[in-house]
């Protein structure tokens, strides 16, 4: 594989990042040291006090709850997303990084501007990728191998660990990950996760939906000091709440359905809404603009877009992506604090210890070693021999809600580390990525002149990318009808 040497260039930007201090009274702010601005600060405040808003209007539901199963699983699933007592530090929830108002993706400016990735319950842990969006999720095929297409299809997360073998549901297996990813929700086990839940209001409606065994399971008298502590566990007692085998087997069946229930309401109408100016356009209600439309024959045509982002087939539903992986050449991103994990936090724990040298492979990587951080889902060694062809690939994602965001001015992130800040960025790169030169250090002419190297060149698409030879008018016709992606053009009266 062949990667480029960023250590020069990102150590020091990195470095920086991470050497600001938490504000004091911040959940999880004894570990102190990294990038959270006084702006940043702020954003997170309005998006855990509209967090909580949402989950205390949804509380209230349950006081008569729907008597139909499936809406049973979706509220169930809603509350379990917006409930931030499921983190170690009971500061943050699933719906930290996966809000409405961006389309289910970040929803804090300053950090989609700076960092890309987002802060964990441990606020001085990030991870190395940007938050996907959950909406449209639940609609990824279980992975597979697809011998005439010569590639993997389906699964979640940007390199598809979460394959859906196991549930049959690649976004319940998803919903699996963040509970205790050390540097997302932080918690040292499942049970822990299963334990909060029992604890929660919504309790009933768990054990109506799922049966009153779910949360009958003889805790230890300690199972709050354990589940207390941040993890990873250690490596010589990595189920630290310890149970019955009993026990331990209704904890396993409890987090699944905890993760169905989730990839349930992620597959709900008030998520997965299909209600975008393009749907409408479709349906006959609504017309492109002259602009939407040459973006539309540009997606289609010249710019290629189409043959990954699918705009849809015979029996087939407009999703804009075909669920396989690709290279595109994203430089690294030098903001990223997970650059400066490297060394132990004031817990012992370190997430990176490739530090600068870190090379992010994608698809490969989990084929090969999981993934560092999390990892839901077991590899089928049969795949393992496809794992050179996807070194460095990264699941094509849905442009559905693209460009949705609360206002104008805010700003998204683009590409599996979050590198690219504007759609008319990353559009011109994939116009511009070979034809333009290799930025210098510090290159003012960055992202409009020139380009940095890739991450890693291993499998880089050269195919359908690069060299598209469009105008300017021609990239912002683009971008013009990615606008038509976003969700909320229509009324949603299915919810």
């Amino acid at each position: 594989m062949k990667t480029v040497d960023t250590s020069s260039v990102l150590l020091p930007i990195a470095a920086g990042i991470v050497a600001v201090t938490l504000h004091t009274g911040v959940p999880g702010a004894q570990d102190g040291g990294a990038l959270l601005s006084d702006q940043a600060l702020r954003e997170i405040a309005q998006v855990e006090a509209e967090i909580d808003r949402v989950e205390a209007q949804t509380i209230e539901r349950l006081a008569t709850p729907p008597d139909n199963q499936v809406q049973q699983v979706e509220l169930l699933g809603k509350l379990l997303l917006y409930d931030k007592y499921l983190s170690v530090n009971r500061n943050e929830a699933c719906a930290f990084c996966h809000m409405p108002e961006t389309g289910f993706t970040g929803p804090v400016s300053e950090l989609n501007r700076t960092t890309g990735s987002y802060p964990g319950s441990v606020r001085t842990r990030f991870s190395e990728r940007k938050p996907q969006t959950h909406a449209y999720a639940p609609l990824s095929p279980v992975l597979h191998y697809n011998p005439g297409q010569g590639d993997l299809v389906g699964g979640n997360f940007w390199d598809m660990r979460a394959t859906g073998r196991r549930l049959g549901n690649p976004a319940a297996e998803q919903a699996e990950g963040p509970p205790t990813n050390p540097v997302e929700m932080g918690l040292p086990e499942t049970a822990c996760a299963v334990y909060r839940a029992s604890q929660r209001p919504y309790r009933a409606l768990f054990e109506r939906v799922w049966g009153q065994q779910a949360f009958a399971i003889q805790w230890p008298d300690n199972v709050e000091q354990v589940c207390d502590q941040p993890g990873p566990a250690p490596a010589n007692d990595p189920m630290p709440v310890h149970l019955s085998q009993l026990d331990r087997g209704r904890v396993d069946a409890t987090f699944d359905q905890m993760a169905q229930s989730i990839a349930g309401y992620e597959a709900s109408a008030e998520i997965t809404t299909f209600t975008s100016k393009f749907d409408a356009v479709l349906a006959g209600k609504a017309q492109f603009t002259l602009q939407e439309q040459a973006g539309y024959d540009l997606f289609r045509g010249k710019a290629q877009c189409n043959a990954c982002h699918r705009d849809g087939g015979p029996g087939e539903d407009p999703l804009f992506t075909d669920f396989t992986a690709s290279n595109i050449g994203t430089p690294a991103n030098p903001r990223l604090p997970f650059y400066s994990e490297d060394h132990p936090d004031a817990r012992g724990y370190v997430a990176n210890s490739a530090g600068s040298s870190f090379v992010d492979g994608g698809v490969g990587a989990f084929l090969t070693k999981g993934h560092p951080l999390s990892d839901p889902s077991a590899v089928d060694t049969r795949w393992r021999p496809l794992a050179p062809e996807n070194q460095a690939r990264f699941q094509v994602p849905t442009l559905r809600n693209v460009d949705k965001r609360p206002s104008s001015d805010f700003v998204k992130a683009y590409g599996h580390n979050g590198y690219f800040k504007s759609l008319k960025a990353i559009v011109h790169f994939y116009n511009t990525r070979d034809a333009l030169a290799r930025c210098q250090p510090n290159d003012p002419g960055e992202g409009t002149m020139c380009w940095p190297a890739p991450e890693s060149t291993a499998n880089i698409n050269t195919k359908r990318m690069g060299r598209l030879g469009l105008s300017e008018g021609e990239e912002d016709a683009i971008v013009s009808f990615l606008r038509t992606l976003s969700d909320g053009f229509m009324p949603n009266n299915r919810q």
